[in-house]
């Protein structure tokens, strides 16, 4: 069943720049959205599942760790004072063992800034020693706050926004609570209209094997050359899987296809990396140019899809 998080009054007052510094669908995406489901389940506003239970926010993230270290900018998403800051806390993957640390500082490092008629936003997870704003201060829209981060209670970076009206928490993609399933509502809290893809794809590369998921999420899974006597692999790296979603990998080289694959996905995964090749034909692989493609689809339309290339000399 689907609640009402608020009725914002005065919604068309108050508007939302996005809230970091990147192109969305390209250096960045988002990853989840507010949860309206009262109960145990969780469901976003275009009835999706790109949302968990109790998620409060909108998650705006970067693909990889490397992409973090280059430094994202989260900025204000609207004019306002600064009214609480943290900083000082250690960008590290959440895990159970150190869930007993962060009891209370969920948000890690972060910023409150208060708006006009009730409305507050809030910016967790930013990156260690990046905040730039003390209590007090007022920033314009735009003002860098600090910087996409992997502190606190996440496992992934990214910042998250909520948005409130005195105290209540407000969906900025649906703050009126009458979008529709099978289309998202044209009246939102976004100055300018944002695009709320439910799955998609996020990096891909060419490997000399299947790489370990850990260097796929890190950002160094794509190996810089290839061999002409190991295999040749592709992988890819989506966000929004459910059942029955596929992945399909297609490896071209300079004398025609030499790999194609379609993995059925068979669960909901916020994020899901597949890779798949040849080893080498006893002749070595010959010299020239190599064309991956990785996309991500649902019910035969295409959600994303990205191409690799890379060249054997």
């Amino acid at each position: 069943m689907i609640i009402s998080c608020a009725m914002p009054a005065m919604a068309q007052d108050f508007l939302l720049d996005v809230p970091v510094d990147c192109t969305l669908g390209t250096t960045c995406y988002i990853q989840n959205y507010v949860d309206q489901d009262s109960g145990p389940g969780a469901i976003n506003f275009m009835c999706g599942g790109l949302t968990y239970d109790g998620h409060q926010g909108t998650d705006f993230a970067v693909p990889t760790l490397r992409d973090m270290n280059e430094g994202i900018n989260v900025l204000a998403a609207a004019a306002g004072t600064v009214t609480g800051v943290r900083d000082g806390m250690d960008d590290v993957l959440y895990t159970e063992e150190n869930a007993a640390n962060l009891r209370g500082r969920d948000c890690g490092n972060g910023v409150v800034l208060r708006h006009d008629n009730g409305w507050e936003t809030q910016y967790c997870h930013l990156a260690l020693g990046s905040v730039t704003v003390t209590t007090g201060d007022f920033v314009a829209s735009g003002t860098p706050l600090g910087q996409i981060g992997l502190s606190g209670r996440t496992q992934f970076p990214h910042v998250h926004l909520t948005v409130r009206q005195n105290g209540v928490v407000v969906d900025p993609f649906d703050p009126n609570e009458d979008a529709s399933c099978t289309a998202p509502n044209v009246a939102t809290l976004w100055a300018d209209p944002l695009a709320s893809p439910q799955g998609g794809m996020l990096a891909s590369g060419f490997s000399t094997g299947i790489p370990e998921y850990s260097d796929v999420k890190a950002g160094t899974a794509s190996a810089e050359v290839l061999s002409p006597t190991a295999p040749i692999v592709v992988w890819g790296y989506a966000f929004g899987a459910r059942p029955d979603d596929v992945m399909s990998i297609e490896i071209n080289g300079p004398l025609g296809p030499i790999f194609y694959t379609e993995n059925t996905l068979d669960r909901e995964q916020a994020l899901v990396f597949r890779a798949g090749g040849r080893n080498p034909p006893e002749d070595g692989w010959p010299s020239g140019l190599y064309v991956g493609h990785v996309a991500h689809l649902r019910g035969g339309i295409e959600l994303g899809r990205q191409s690799v290339e890379i060249t054997l000399p």
